[in-house]
């Protein structure tokens, strides 16, 4: 009888990809091993015994404060189970899906909404339905080999992941971030007859809301279809009290296509797509990320529209977070620290070096702080820039901590 042999890829066998070298060359564990967080995360969290004060959490309005969203998804379990058990094509979606979409349409202006498990999947899903050719019986097919994407050079990762292999230069081309001549020049060059456009409202990486209103102008102009990435904004920004207005409405009513995710201001996991009821559904079977995959989970759903409907019908939960972040914005300027130049929640502090904002990361988590760095290759080299979230929860103590805080590293690097 022989031996029974590991099923595990030797060391060896595996050298020619180099990943040994690369993970032994890279000097920041927390680069690529993400830290274990114990307990539920929020305006602070809990990482090797210790409490931090958490700048980095994307679900940042503190919404148990308001709206029972643990009871929801109890209440959905309950009722409609854990799992679809299935794609959409082959279990279908469950009762919370299809309401969830109806609600995702409506506060987007859109005629219909798909709703994915991640925004990630919503991104790569259009950009595959904008491209794709398929044939499936006589006169049912599409030819759309022939879209050309022209993105902002600073959109999401999973777009740029959608449009790989399109062919930059000839189905792919980038305009300068926020740069609307740029996209001009682009789109006077291309003439395609199937162009298709994305923008993001805010920028993850530095905050900056994108020149909505004259991306679309000119998507008009040349008649090219409009997708914009809300997932930082949806829910966040639209009442004319609150900065961005006039881009949110623009969203609303110009956009041809709009991407919103759940794990922002919803505080929940997930995204969907929202546009014309035709094209949304063709992406039921062209987007590929809705149909060989699995749905949000229903009691995610079910919780989910639930809390759309309550930020909707509260503004004063958005209202009130955004005067906070408005605060240590402002804190932040009186004491002589940059920020990029934003109205958004998002507070972007540049540092430059990479190695000192690498360094500045370290010392606030052996003060107490997580603090997310943003460094290449996520940004050029050496544009390095701190990425704050300030959460809903956060004491003006936690805060006006964290700025002391800060303010002693700039000055003791120099800053």
């Amino acid at each position: 009888m022989t031996a029974s042999r590991s099923t595990a890829p030797s060391v060896d066998r595996l050298a020619p990809w180099g990943f040994a070298a690369f993970v032994e060359a890279n000097t920041h564990d927390t680069a690529y091993r993400p830290p274990v967080v114990d307990g539920p995360v929020g305006p602070t969290i809990v990482r090797n015994g210790r409490e931090l004060v958490n700048f980095a959490s994307i679900s940042f309005l503190d919404l148990e404060r308001h709206v029972p969203v643990r009871r929801h998804f109890a209440e959905g379990a309950l009722a409609h189970g854990l799992s679809t058990s299935g794609s959409r094509m082959t279990q279908g979606i469950c009762r919370p899906h299809q309401v969830l979409e109806e609600t995702i349409a409506r506060h987007t202006g859109k005629e219909q909404a798909i709703s994915f498990a991640t925004g990630l999947l919503a991104n790569i899903g259009f950009v595959h339905a904008m491209s794709s050719s398929a044939h499936f019986d006589a006169g049912i097919e599409v030819r759309n080999r022939d879209t050309v994407f022209v993105v902002d050079r600073d959109v999401h990762w999973s777009i740029w992941k959608g449009v790989e292999g399109l062919g930059y230069g000839r189905n792919v081309h980038a305009f300068r971030h926020n740069d609307v001549s740029d996209l001009t020049r682009i789109l006077n060059r291309t003439r395609a007859r199937k162009t298709v456009v994305i923008a993001e409202s805010i920028y993850s990486a530095d905050g900056t809301m994108g020149p909505i209103v004259e991306i679309l102008d000119e998507c008009d102009r040349h008649g090219a279809i409009s997708m914009i990435d809300d997932a930082n904004g949806f829910m966040v920004y639209g009442p004319e009290n609150r900065p961005y207005a006039r881009e949110a409405a623009a969203i609303r009513e110009r956009a041809d296509f709009v991407m919103v995710s759940l794990s922002k201001a919803v505080g929940l996991e997930g995204g969907a797509i929202a546009g014309p009821a035709v094209a949304i559904d063709a992406f039921e079977l062209l987007s590929g990320t809705s149909m060989f995959t699995a749905a949000i989970q229903p009691p995610t759903a079910y919780a989910a529209e639930r809390t759309i409907d309550v930020l909707a019908g509260k503004p004063e939960i958005v209202d009130d977070y955004l005067a906070h972040a408005a605060r240590l914005r402002r804190q932040m300027h009186e004491a002589g620290t940059p920020t990029t130049p934003t109205e958004s929640y998002m507070l972007s502090v540049p540092v430059g070096n990479d190695a000192a904002a690498l360094q500045m990361r370290e010392w606030f988590v052996e003060d107490g702080y997580l603090v997310p760095v943003f460094s290449y290759p996520a940004v050029s080299r050496n544009q390095a820039l701190l990425r704050l979230f300030p959460h809903a929860g956060h004491t003006e103590e936690q805060m006006d901590g964290f700025l002391r805080t800060l303010l002693t590293y700039r000055r003791r690097l120099g800053l």
